[in-house]
């Protein structure tokens, strides 16, 4: 374990065909799943850093970096400390990107009222705001066969994390401002967003971070919400293994 940062859950071998393989690394920020949880350091700075702590811990070179939601801006605060020395190519997925809140500078981003009351809901009975958050998550309405069995463990997944990383995780997230830094990104770069997204709606954050990022390859899901790594999760992996790759 890195104290205060992340335990490195699993290494596994993904053998897509018979004679290609690509080892990963799963890993929980602070604060989540098997990590330490500090009552401090939930700031995307920190996030950056934790990450940064684990690359070089594990001597880690041409990694490809892949991040769902917040993992997505943790990836681009990044490289904007650390560089992409370590980094050959990097995924963006239903990122939280590039900047949530609206301001008189950002009319694209999420009026603070609403976001401030969803916080506070989240605050008040947070079973009851995953709850009521779970058939928008993953966009059944639309059609997608997500089991009642699945939509259960991810609301355990998400009320066994710290409520207070969680608080303080998502204020920092939806507060931070990553568009000066984000035309700045080198390494080839995927983004990968549904349309139909609530908890990151597509017109504030994907379409929006695939122009900003140079370059960027981007794919859009017409029926997936924010949770596409279960409803659309054979189509994510082959995107994923065409982009790893590409040449």
């Amino acid at each position: 374990m890195v104290k205060g940062a992340y335990l490195v859950r699993n290494w596994h071998p993904y053998l897509p065909t018979p004679d290609l393989s690509h080892q990963c690394i799963a890993l929980d920020r602070r604060g989540h799943g098997r990590s330490d949880r500090p009552s401090t350091g939930y700031d995307m700075d920190t996030a950056a850093d934790d990450l940064a702590v684990l690359i070089e811990l594990l001597d880690l070179r041409d990694v490809i970096l892949v991040g769902h939601s917040m993992g997505g801006a943790e990836i681009a605060r990044y490289l904007a400390r650390h560089g992409d020395e370590r980094v050959a190519r990097i995924a963006l997925i239903s990122a939280m990107l590039p900047f949530m809140r609206q301001t008189d500078d950002n009319p694209e981003g999420i009026p603070g009222a609403l976001l401030d009351a969803s916080m506070a809901a989240m605050d008040a009975d947070r079973p009851k705001w995953l709850a009521r958050q779970a058939q928008a998550f993953f966009a059944t309405h639309l059609g997608n066969d997500v089991s009642p069995a699945q939509v259960d463990f991810t609301m355990r997944q998400c009320l066994e994390t710290s409520p207070w990383a969680v608080r303080q995780a998502q204020r920092n997230v939806v507060n931070f401002d990553h568009r000066a830094t984000l035309p700045e990104i080198k390494v080839p770069t995927l983004v990968v967003h549904g349309a139909a997204d609530f908890s990151a709606p597509i017109d504030v954050t994907g379409r929006r971070t695939a122009k900003m990022i140079p370059g960027a390859l981007y794919h859009e899901y017409p029926t997936a919400g924010h949770g596409l790594f279960v409803s659309h999760r054979d189509q994510l992996n082959d995107d994923l293994l065409a982009f790893v790759e590409a040449r």
